[in-house]
């Protein structure tokens, strides 16, 4: 029997998520469950030093040597977790394409990408730029399942965007003598937003952690197939492990363990309760949180820009979060229900 906590079903025939599942689209933000907006804080916190984490792995190994232990361990992980827990890893014929799409967008294209960007440019700036994700969320969602672009949503989403280009701008000339570092991660944000948002249109009937194990493995399948054809052809893709500074070591081990099975399956969590825009949009203080531990960790310097891009960023969150009350004040039972009916006779 599918968990009732699983990602976000759609019913037969409609094209939005089953109110089974998650709160009706309609639903203001402060009657969602406030555990989506903690695990959101958390997450930020531990995606965000993932990136040190992950430079100072990619310092000494190959791209898709990295990627390939991540992925596979991780997600063997995931799955193992959720065996544990006594739940089926079955996943129905009619989702196992869908699976493999998204775990393209999700997995395979994004980490890929920002493997080989961290290894051109540095984590701080990396991390800016990978989170215009939520510019390319919010609008797939609003093309592939129908999701408003509220005033709240824009004015957060643009306070976040100008923190990023407080950032960027004094950097422009060195993003522009490393174009390639800097598509590449681009690249990944893309890919990144446009599967997030293919899988919350699809119907699922699996638990979360199920769906988000089997995408991680099936994501890492391309890459490892990939470290293997570079291996044959004669690249350096494994050193031995004992050659490698402890440094690599912690970061691998933390980019596999926090960053894969932790993080992962917290996003997907999260934006099985929250709207797929507020979701991404919450998400911002990420790329703040990679500057400072970047800093801390790695030696990237900070200035004010990046004290002014905090300021910005903080300052959407805040108007995001704020949106609840004024959600309950403006969306009374009545009004919701009227509201509900009519979307469904549409």
């Amino acid at each position: 029997m599918p968990d009732p906590d699983a990602f976000p079903r759609r019913e037969a025939g409609t094209s939005r998520p089953s109110s089974a599942d998650r709160p009706a689209e309609g639903t203001p933000l402060s009657a969602r469950p406030v555990g989506g907006f903690v695990l959101l804080g958390v997450l930020t916190v531990l995606w965000g030093s993932n990136w040190p984490a992950m430079k100072l792995a990619l310092r000494e190994l190959d791209p898709w040597t990295f990627r390939t232990i991540c992925l596979l361990v991780g997600g063997g992980g995931l799955l193992a977790l959720v065996r544990m827990g006594g739940q089926s890893l079955r996943v129905p014929r009619p989702e196992r394409g869908p699976l493999a799409l998204v775990a393209f967008f999700n997995i395979t294209a994004w980490h890929l990408c920002i493997a080989y960007g961290l290894t051109l440019v540095q984590a701080g700036r990396a991390a800016i730029i990978a989170y215009t994700m939520p510019l390319w969320t919010v609008i797939f969602a609003r093309l592939i399942v129908g999701e408003r672009i509220t005033p709240p949503r824009l004015t957060a989403l643009a306070l976040g965007l100008g923190g990023m280009a407080v950032l960027v701008v004094p950097e422009a000339s060195s993003l522009w003598h490393a174009p390639g570092g800097t598509l590449l991660v681009l690249a990944a944000a893309s890919a990144w937003a446009f599967g997030t948002v293919l899988t919350k249109a699809q119907r699922w009937t699996i638990p979360t952690a199920t769906l988000t194990g089997w995408q991680v493995v099936l994501g890492a399948v391309p890459i490892a197939l990939g470290a293997g054809l570079r291996s044959v052809s004669g690249a350096s893709v494994m050193p031995a492990l004992a050659s490698l500074s402890w440094g690599a070591l912690l970061g691998t081990a933390y980019a596999t363990f926090v960053g894969v099975i932790f993080c992962h399956w917290a996003w997907f969590r999260i934006v099985s309760i929250l709207p797929a825009a507020v979701a991404s949009i919450g998400t911002l203080g990420i790329p703040i949180v990679g500057l400072f531990t970047s800093a801390l960790v790695l030696g990237e310097p900070i200035g004010m820009p990046e004290l002014v891009a905090l300021v910005l960023v903080v300052g959407g969150l805040t108007i995001l979060i704020g949106g609840m009350a004024v959600g309950a004040a403006e969306s009374p039972a009545g009004s919701r229900a009227v509201s509900t009916a009519k979307r469904r006779s549409i």
